[in-house]
């Protein structure tokens, strides 16, 4: 096997292949010894054709297409592992230039890491967003842990009003007419909610239990019932039930007995802590993002397409796997948002192009400074991890695999890099 490779357009090496005809010919043998029990011919059992008869029956190139799936993916994998300047970062197109019995002649097209020019990323100024904690905050804070541990109650003794549960039954009809859907029994309607059309629940407010009356709206002139649409309605409804909503007190008993806190002061002091702490991850990442952001604008890099159709495919994966839990499937999200795949891959695209090159970038500083993560670095994080788990850290380290000590080499590189990125310039 003979092989030249030199430069191509846009992020790519091109890499020609000659085999000679003892090297095509093994090629066409194994693919012959892969194929042959898709054959039969009479005279001879399914599977036992000679290679020799199938070749006068069906042509020379029979076995072709199969052979260049047995010889190229051996020979492309000898040169790469040779070759170690051809950072491959995608699989490569084929182009066969020349074939016959006498050998092979393929063209392979590689999109390779490109060579990325950093802009400026050391002596600049960058401003840290502050987020302070109010005292709003916290009381609002409250305010949803009572919201969660509300309660209904039944009322007595006094009409609707704006907030309260109900439930009634309602038909509806339009010119006398009841239409399908309008009709229903012992219904649950929070007033004030817009669960209704306009004007549906606003009216129900001042009946009291026991009451029916009659309620007067306009469907939308968008509404989703095209017989619907923009037409007035009546609405029979009676009242059985009126519940509302009631909070719990706040008490240091109540606190104690939700979340476990010494008391509402204890609560409060541990919620503006943790609010702080968030407030303060939050200004970091925004100014790790500005960092990066501007780093990355000032850059030049030419990225092979293969590397951007890649990120592509993994954001659509993820958009498959966040719908999955929504019990829906990207083929009917696709129909509903009238789009085809093709159009959902492009609104994709400037999006994972901004990604890649991001990538791209913060490798090449990562390279360029010599930010590694030492043994040390290693050890520090696991003994961090098994105390949080309350277990021995050379047990948590032996039950480890290669790609999760991978993947805190790679947190701690990263965590390094924003450090020196921070360090590197003036941040105010």
């Amino acid at each position: 096997m003979k092989y030249t490779f030199e430069k191509g357009k846009k992020s790519t090496v091109q890499i020609t292949i000659d085999l000679t005809a003892k090297e095509w010919q093994t090629a066409i043998d194994a693919a012959y010894e892969k194929t042959k029990g898709r054959y039969s011919m009479p005279g001879f059992r399914k599977g036992k054709v000679p290679k020799k008869v199938l070749e006068t029956a069906y042509g020379t190139g029979v076995f072709y297409e199969e052979a260049i799936n047995q010889a190229f993916p051996k020979y492309y994998s000898e040169i790469l592992e040779k070759e170690t300047s051809i950072e491959a970062v995608a699989a490569p197109d084929i182009d066969i230039k020349k074939i016959s019995d006498k050998g092979i002649t393929m063209l392979a097209i590689v999109p390779v890491k490109p060579e990325v020019v950093v802009g400026a990323y050391k002596g600049i100024n960058y401003k840290k967003n502050v987020y302070n904690v109010k005292d709003e905050d916290v009381e609002e804070d409250i305010k949803r842990l009572q919201e969660r541990n509300s309660r209904m109650v039944e009322v007595e003794g006094r009409a609707v009003e704006n907030g309260d549960s109900v439930v009634i039954d309602y038909s509806g009809s339009v010119d006398g007419v009841k239409f399908d859907g309008g009709t229903a029994e012992k219904q649950n309607l929070v007033i004030g909610s817009g669960s209704f059309i306009p004007g549906f629940e606003e009216q129900i407010i001042g009946m009291n239990i026991g009451d029916e009356k009659d309620i007067n709206v306009k469907f939308p002139d968008e509404y989703h019932a095209e017989n619907l649409k923009g037409k007035d309605a009546v609405f029979a409804i009676k009242l059985h039930k009126i519940e509302k909503k009631e909070l719990p007190e706040v008490t240091d008993e109540w606190i104690k007995e939700a979340i476990g806190a010494e008391s509402i002061e204890a609560y409060k002091a541990e919620t503006k802590a943790r609010m702080e702490k968030q407030n303060a991850d939050r200004a970091e990442r925004e100014l790790e993002d500005e960092i990066i952001k501007k780093v990355t604008e000032t850059s030049d890099v030419e990225i092979p397409d293969a590397m951007i159709e890649n990120q592509i495919d993994r954001m659509v994966q993820e958009m498959e796997y966040r719908l999955s839990y929504q019990g829906l499937k990207l083929a009917d999200y696709l129909k509903y948002m009238g789009k085809s795949m093709e159009d959902f891959r492009k609104d994709y695209t400037s999006q994972a192009t901004e990604i890649v090159k991001s990538q791209l970038v913060i490798e090449t500083i990562i390279e360029r400074e010599e930010i590694t993560a030492t043994d040390e670095d290693v050890e520090k994080r696991v003994e961090e991890m098994a105390k949080a788990q309350g277990k021995p850290a050379p047990d948590v380290k032996k039950n480890m695999q290669a790609r999760q000590l991978d993947y805190i080499k790679n947190e701690i590189i990263i965590k390094k890099f924003f450090e020196f990125l921070k360090n590197a310039n003036t941040i105010e």
